[in-house]
């Protein structure tokens, strides 16, 4: 009887540890984004503590940003953004909810790139829009990154641009994605 329980334990110990390893997670995604329309002045932002987790099994994917975490060259264009822009008293977060449409396709035990063909819901700025993405997906020992370039218009999330400042500030944003990504870990 003793040899059965014992048998029963490990099993469900070995199942909790496999189930867990096909999720992966980081809470140090970058996230940079541009939106210059002048050469003569850059409007861009790196966000270094977003939070992604994904489930390789599902290909279901998720991210979380803070908008206050967004930092900027110059002080005065962050003050602007988290006042006047994104409003981050008022919405202080944007996510994204989604999934690897071709997840079967990835072979996440084998080392090299795979295209990853990301569908979704961007949440940003108290409006929910549809976002499809082409990203990467790199496997290198055991470690998965995942790295994405896509498009957005702020038009979309209901953010405007005051008129003083659209010669400088453009409409389309261009946002790229950065994340080394762990197994997840109880």
């Amino acid at each position: 009887m003793k040899k059965i329980s014992l048998t029963i334990i490990v099993f469900v110990t070995v199942c909790s540890v496999l189930e867990a390893q096909d999720k992966f997670y980081t809470k140090t995604g970058k996230i940079f984004f541009e939106c210059t329309k002048s050469p003569l002045e850059k409007i861009e932002a790196t966000n270094k503590s977003s939070t992604c987790v994904l489930d390789i099994k599902t290909g279901l994917l998720q991210f979380a940003v803070l908008m206050r975490g967004f930092e900027f060259q110059r002080a005065l264009m962050q003050e602007h953004f988290n006042e006047n822009y994104v409003e981050s008293s008022k919405f202080p977060k944007s996510d994204f909810k989604g999934e690897i449409s071709n997840n079967n396709e990835i072979n996440y035990t084998k080392d090299g790139e795979y295209i990853a063909k990301v569908k979704g819901k961007l949440q940003l700025h108290g409006q929910t829009q549809d976002v499809d993405a082409i990203g990467k997906i790199i496997i290198k020992q055991g470690r998965v990154m995942a790295n994405a370039r896509f498009a957005i218009l702020l038009s979309d999330y209901n953010i405007r641009i005051p008129s003083l400042v659209s010669d400088k500030l453009s409409n389309s944003v261009n946002i790229i994605i950065d994340c080394n990504l762990e197994p997840f870990k109880d």
